[in-house]
């Protein structure tokens, strides 16, 4: 089974029938579920694999709606913890290109109350993590006590940091806690735009090589319409195209990649660090590729809707 723990919230996204004309200037917000380690798991549910999602989800109404989304994907909602507090709300703006930008309201919501679970469901053989649970406290320090005490015990961990820099006050704080993190993560997967600022520096190249030496057996990095790439710890590379797609918006769509590289890996059975270092460049293409498709299809449909399996096929 494939754990994702962090948050979920409501993503308050324009109504793409509506002009700001006809609107008073203002376009109408509509409620879509969201959350980058919520869109994972319901991505990963809606490919097949076996998925558990951890996090601290609210007793009101967006966070019973949220609960049902992932019941209807097949995700087992067992280590959701649930609590008074208010579900986050994560304004998008879409850009003419149909990128996202996002403005969080977070101050006392319930993921924030996050505490660290006795144990994760029996047979867990990887853990996701990524997002607004791991910046703001105090649940991002129980979720990194999780994802220290799971790799300690030899389940597959992977990393999407998905950086929010407004929520982040201390960058250069962030960036220390981020290099912590690479001795217990197998595999992180980041956008370029995420590295970059990570790295500090329009220059990633000798920077992705220091976090592979780090820890992580491969760093996978998407390019938005370039494609993707993997980078290994011997210096090997191998990149795949994107795939052409009327773009509605890219809400969603890393997070999509995340679940279908974890979906596809599995099904080579790559899940530990020992396979991502061995495994040969056709399955790397492969994985990819199924990725780079699977994400191509969340960005032609408004908010974050990933794939089923049958859509792949």
């Amino acid at each position: 089974m494939i754990v994702v723990a962090g948050e979920a919230l409501i993503d308050l996204v324009p109504s793409a029938s509506a002009t700001p004309e006809a609107a008073g200037g203002l376009l109408p917000l509509i409620p879509r579920r969201g959350g980058g380690p919520y869109n994972t798991a319901l991505a990963l549910g809606r490919l097949g694999s076996p998925t558990a999602f951890c996090s601290r989800v609210s007793e009101d109404s967006y966070g019973a709606a949220l609960l049902d989304g992932l019941h209807a994907a097949g995700v087992d909602t067992t280590p959701v913890q649930r609590g008074p507090e208010p579900t986050t709300l994560a304004v998008a703006e879409v850009s003419i290109n149909g990128s996202a930008g996002y403005v969080f309201y977070v101050e006392g919501t319930a993921d924030r109350f996050f505490q660290l679970p006795a144990a994760l469901p029996a047979g867990t053989t990887a853990l996701s993590l990524g997002t607004c649970s791991l910046v703001l406290e105090p649940g991002a320090t129980a979720y990194e006590e999780l994802l220290r005490r799971e790799a300690q015990r030899g389940v597959f961990t992977t990393l999407d940091p998905n950086i929010r820099s407004g929520l982040i006050p201390d960058p250069a704080a962030y960036r220390a806690r981020f290099l912590n993190w690479l001795p217990h993560i197998n595999l992180l997967k980041l956008s370029v735009e995420d590295a970059t600022w990570l790295a500090d520096s329009s220059d990633i190249t000798d920077t992705v090589q220091t976090w592979l030496a780090a820890g992580p057996s491969a760093v996978v990095l998407t390019h938005g319409a370039d494609g993707l790439s993997v980078h290994l710890g011997n210096g090997a590379e191998l990149r795949v195209p994107s795939v052409e797609v009327a773009v509605v918006d890219t809400i969603g769509a890393g997070d999509t990649v995340n679940a279908a590289l974890l979906h596809r890996l599995a099904s080579h059975g790559a899940l530990s660090g020992a396979a991502l270092t061995e495994l040969a460049p056709d399955i790397w293409r492969d994985t990819l590729t199924f990725a780079a498709r699977a994400s191509a299809l969340t960005c032609s449909r408004p908010g974050a809707e990933p794939p089923f399996a049958a859509e792949l096929a």
